[in-house]
């Protein structure tokens, strides 16, 4: 039986190995696809603090190569169910049953879909919510860029480097992404913004991605654009459908001051749980404080099974 089991390979779940390791608790991280996390697909990073920019995948390296190089264990496994039994944690996994004394669940987020025609079946094909990972393949070509956060405003500007023109819907007048980044995305010359216009169905001819139906909210015209790709950014839905603990609405984790969930022993950090910023800095906090109250719950719980 573990000291903590560690749920998700981001930002959050890395520091907060870090953290087990150097307090000697007997850890394991379990990732489900990859180490890194989202943020790994990220082109470029400018806010995190000692590294002006830096891709996402070069600071994910780092984040992994410290913490292994404390002798974090890192394995491959999907979790599927987590049960109490006494105070013990009893993950089902696609590796078989594990035990652990608590557990921090940091499995972050995935992409939100929009629902509109065109949208799932086109997906691949020129559909996409990456622009790291698909952008190249849209060089000299025109694409449309749907959403108003930072995400959006980033993965546009960082396509107007590789794109011939991009186009940007968001359903509002302004934009909720951070000055600097406006700044940027209104520099840019290949950049048009369609404010207060929302992306009604996506079209294709011969199996891929060739205009995109938008609407104008305010006059209701409705126009096609060409272009041969969709990137999609207008928010995400957490990973936690797993874990049977108190959520709020959109499916986040509540937590305490501790990060502690509503089960004893059980923690969530980053992009999972309910906070009003998504960031790398505040998902190292997160995953910080949160291992700092699993080491003294395995403490206690030590303490209670020794019956001191």
């Amino acid at each position: 039986m573990y000291d903590l089991i560690i749920i998700g390979g981001g930002p959050a779940g890395l520091t907060a190995g870090i953290y087990a390791q150097r307090a000697r608790l007997s850890t394991v991280l379990l990732e489900k696809q990859m180490v890194g996390g989202q943020i790994a697909v990220s082109d470029v990073i400018e806010n995190f603090p000692g590294f002006p920019s830096i891709s996402g995948a070069g600071l994910m390296e780092k984040f992994e190569e410290h913490a292994r190089g404390l002798g974090l264990e890192i394995k491959f496994a999907d979790v599927q169910n987590i049960a109490v039994e006494g105070g013990v944690k009893v993950l089902k996994t696609s590796e078989g049953e594990m035990r652990a004394k608590s557990v921090i669940i940091a499995t972050g987020a995935s992409p939100k879909r929009l629902g509109v025609p065109g949208e799932k079946e086109f997906t691949g094909k020129g559909v996409s919510y990456c622009a790291t990972c698909d952008g190249p393949f849209f060089r000299n070509l025109k694409v449309l860029v749907v959403g108003g956060g930072d995400t959006a405003v980033k993965e546009a500007v960082y396509l107007s480097r590789i794109a011939s023109k991009v186009y940007i819907s968001h359903r509002r007048d302004k934009f909720r992404a951070e000055k600097m980044h406006l700044e940027a995305l209104e520099a840019a010359p290949n950049i048009e913004i369609l404010r207060s216009h929302i992306l009604n169905e996506i079209k294709a001819e011969g199996g891929l991605v060739k205009s995109a139906c938008v609407e104008d909210l305010k006059s209701r015209e409705k126009r096609d654009i060409e272009v041969e790709g969709v990137f999609i950014f207008v928010g995400i839905n957490p990973t936690t459908d797993f874990v049977d603990v108190d959520k709020d609405a959109g499916g986040f984790i509540k937590t305490g001051q501790r990060l502690e969930t509503s089960i004893p022993g059980i923690y969530a950090a980053g992009d999972c749980r309910t906070t009003p910023l998504l960031q790398v800095a505040t998902a190292v906090g997160d995953g910080a404080l949160a291992a700092y109250a699993a080491i003294e719950y395995v403490e206690t719980f030590d303490k209670v099974a020794k019956g001191v």
